[in-house]
């Protein structure tokens, strides 16, 4: 088959399109023949060096997918040839055939197409994971998520929007401001000509919002524990802008704070499970019933993964960026 590989780390251009050896579905996994791969940052991380694939893992690019179901595994039922699937990947999904547990798949839901489908499972595994899992946000409540723009700031916006938070979002253009307004949110900050700590505490009169899914990391750490209400969760997922800062215990025990970090693609498989099935329960109806809709800027063919990579790395995208075989 084909997929996408590199030799080394580096840039964009170190992505090509080269044949490999095509996978075979193990007991309780299946073979997938790709219809699109969602591009994650994670994916950018990966190719630069910076994100270790897990032990066991495939070494191809790729987070999640849409397809057919091509061959199933030994032990594997409830799932048959030919039905078309969305799935959360471990690697692989860079390519014409991907091998994953079954308990990683997850039906297209009615009125999806199957390539828009692609741009699903990892934002919706990851925002119902984090905000809705670990945080525990509640109708009424409030949350704050920064990339509004991003795949999973579009997803975690309206997500929030329909369980009936207040939401508050973080981007750094007009465009994206627009899109997340759109979306749902009540509040959208341009974080280049605002200091968004300020900007809560006026809107909420000081009072901070009750949950904060961040994927910026270090810079971000003291204005998020500002921003905070009392007893308020920080969920961290991502380092895009650093790893290393000073934590103000200060801070948190006077807010009775909470910071979690956490990551969706090292997990063991019974994790990952019990995420899906929870997604599938409670985050599909919502999209069937069209209060969140997948958010697709762009759709390139596989060959050009590195225009894909320099669309995300450069935040041309409002929405998921999708490759199709």
């Amino acid at each position: 088959m084909r997929a996408i590989t590199f030799d080394a780390p580096g840039d964009e251009d170190v992505l090509n399109l080269t044949d490999v050896d095509a996978p075979a579905p193990g007991p309780g996994e299946v073979l997938i023949t790709v219809a699109a791969a969602g591009i994650n940052n994670a994916d950018l991380l990966q190719r630069r060096g910076k994100y270790p694939v897990p032990p066991g893992a495939s070494e191809i690019l790729g987070l999640e997918c849409s397809g057919t179901i091509a061959a199933l595994g030994e032990g594997v039922t409830g799932w048959s040839v030919g039905d078309e699937v969305c799935v959360l990947l471990t690697g692989g999904g860079y390519a014409e055939q991907v091998a994953v547990p079954a308990e990683q798949l997850l039906p297209i839901p009615a009125g999806i197409s199957l390539e828009e489908a692609a741009a699903l499972p990892e934002v919706a595994c990851t925002v119902y994971s984090n905000i809705g899992m670990v945080a525990g946000l509640k109708p009424g409540q409030s949350l704050l998520v920064h990339g509004g723009g991003s795949g999973i700031g579009t997803h975690a916006i309206q997500w929030a929007h329909a369980l009936g938070a207040r939401v508050f979002t973080t981007a750094g253009s007009a465009q994206k401001l627009d899109a997340a307004r759109q979306l749902g949110a009540d509040v959208a900050i341009n974080y280049r000509d605002e200091d968004f700590a300020e900007r809560i505490a006026e809107e909420t009169s000081g009072s901070g919002v009750d949950v904060i899914l961040d994927i910026i990391g270090a810079p971000y750490l003291e204005p998020n524990l500002k921003s905070l209400a009392n007893n308020g969760h920080l969920v961290i997922i991502g380092t895009m802008g650093g790893m290393r800062t000073e934590l103000n215990l200060g801070l948190m025990l006077s807010k009775r704070a909470s910071v979690t970090a956490t990551t969706l693609r090292a997990r063991p498989l019974h994790e990952k499970a019990e995420i899906v099935a929870a997604v599938r329960e409670n985050v599909w109806p919502l999209i069937e019933s069209g209060q969140i809709k997948p958010m697709v800027d762009t759709v390139l063919p596989l060959d050009q993964a590195a225009e894909a990579h320099r669309i995300l790395a450069e935040g041309r995208a409002v929405g998921k960026v999708l490759l199709k075989p």
